[in-house]
Order: C-alpha cells, then sequence, then structure tokens
C-alpha cells in the first residue's frame, strides 16, 4: 500500500493511494496534484550511505570502503515532494543522487542479517543532495557538504514492505529538465539492506519511521537554480522538486575543502 501524509483544505490528513486518488479516513478522495505532500514519515533520525556503488565511488575517483561508511542526515535538511531546494550562493559544484531509503517498522537493536527484514516498515525515495565543494576529504563525516537545509527530500509515499516483492531489485533514475541523468538498480549496492541493519542495529537502537538512505549509482551532475529534478524508484512513486537560489543576503561560499581538509584560499 502506498500512504501518504498530506494538506487539503487547510487540513493535515493522511491517505493511501487508490485509483489514482487519496482516500483520506472518511473515505474522502483528493487529487494528488492538487495537494501539498507532507513528509512520509517524522523520521527520529536519517542514516546516510555513502559509495555504496562500485559505479559511483568510480566516477568520484574513491575507493570503496570495506564496510558501511555512513554519516548523518540532519532532520533539517528533509523537504517532502514539491518542496524547493535552495541552491547555496556560490556552490560550485552540487548534483542530487536518487536512492532507496528504507523505513524502520519498529526499534531494532542487535538484528541479526537473516532477520533484518521483519524490521523494515516500507520504503521511499530519497534525493541526498550535496555540494560537492565539501566532501573531497572522505575520512570525515561530510556533515558540510550534504547538511544544507533542504537537502535530504524524501517522499511521496511511504510504500509498504508487503508491497515491494524484492528491494534489491529496483530500478533507480534521476531526471533533470525532463532529460535522463542517472539510471542504476539496487542489484548493484554492495551492502544490502540485512547487512546495514545488522551493522548499524548492533551499536545505535534503530528507532520506529527511522530512515537509512542505501546509497546512490553512477550518474550524477551538476544541477542549477531553475533546474527540476524528478527521480524514481520502481514501484515507489515519483518524487520531485525544483532549486531555487538563496537569498542575495546569504554570503556566498568562499572556498572549498581540499583532501586533507584545508581551505584552498580562495
Amino acid at each position: 500500500m502506498k500512504l501518504a501524509r498530506f494538506i487539503a483544505g487547510g487540513r493535515s490528513l493522511n491517505g493511501h493511494l487508490q485509483d489514482g486518488q487519496l482516500i483520506d479516513p472518511a473515505g474522502v478522495a483528493h487529487d494528488p496534484d492538487a495537494v501539498q505532500f507532507r513528509l512520509p514519515v517524522d523520521p527520529p533520525k536519517v542514516i546516510a550511505l555513502a559509495l555504496n556503488y562500485n559505479d559511483h565511488a568510480g566516477e568520484l575517483g574513491l575507493t570503496q570502503p570495506k564496510e558501511p561508511a555512513l554519516f548523518w542526515k540532519p532532520n533539517t535538511t528533509l523537504l517532502p515532494h514539491w518542496g524547493t531546494v535552495i541552491y547555496p550562493r556560490g556552490a560550485e559544484f552540487m548534483h542530487y543522487e536518487v536512492e532507496l531509503g528504507v523505513i524502520i517498522g519498529r526499534d531494532a537493536r542487535r538484528v541479526k542479517a537473516q532477520d533484518a527484514m521483519d524490521y523494515v516498515g516500507g520504503y521511499t525515495i530519497g534525493n541526498d543532495l550535496v555540494v560537492r565543494d565539501y566532501v573531497t576529504n572522505t575520512f570525515r563525516p561530510p556533515l558540510r557538504g550534504k547538511g544544507w537545509d533542504t537537502f535530504g527530500p524524501l517522499g511521496p509515499y511511504y510504500v509498504t514492505a508487503d508491497e515491494i516483492k524484492d528491494p534489491h531489485d529496483l530500478t533507480l533514475t534521476a531526471h533533470v529538465n525532463g532529460e535522463l541523468r542517472q539510471e542504476g538498480s539496487t542489484r548493484d549496492m554492495i551492502f544490502g539492506i540485512p547487512e546495514l541493519i545488522e551493522h548499524i542495529s548492533r551499536f545505535m537502537t534503530l528507532q520506529k519511521d527511522d530512515v537509512i538512505l542505501t546509497g546512490t549509482p553512477k550518474g550524477i551532475s551538476h544541477v542549477r537554480p531553475g533546474d527540476v529534478m524528478r527521480l524514481e524508484v520502481e514501484g515507489l512513486g515519483v518524487l520531485q522538486n525544483d532549486i531555487q537560489e538563496e537569498d542575495e543576503a546569504a554570503e556566498p561560499i568562499k572556498g572549498k575543502e581540499s583532501r586533507e581538509g584545508e581551505w584552498d584560499g580562495r
């Protein structure tokens, strides 16, 4: 089932998608194109995975880590379907990353891989946006590059786990202004969902509605103010967001991180 949280007629509602309409608890149908989508869940935390596709590591000239490379995605990055992404003034290279988002269905601690899928509540689409200027040093978490407000669109739906036969065999695509820029498959993930849940839950509790962003395949490219990103994961719907430049009062980015983590002096 595809579940959604949305605003219609000034009311915050929950509903499910049926025959192309969002059906609220009273049975009233709403046109998905006429509502304001909210986040599919309010996650206690979002954990993202870097370099989980070999082809993506290769296009960046980086070596794939030997164990999952994790980082936080601050909750202030989160943005719903049709929300506007803010392009930081002065950024030289900002790009999208289409990802499968795993929604935890119940608290998980010290879960073994063979039991891990029992803790998955469902799935959503994630866009792990990044200013690449700030992600050249792979030895520290890329918070400055990936933690900007609005850099974590999620949605539009919470697709329950029973609706997805095999989350490790889904096509991912990203279009920018109607042009196909990125295409891959979750078949090519290096660390699968059971391995990730086992690894993470060994040292922290995964809480209900936490989201794990599982990485992106090859195909990143620069996006600019005025662009529209349309991301799709097979069976999960379409996540679409436009980009606008940060307001003129914001101080532009004046430098970027070197591989040693020092400013380049610009």
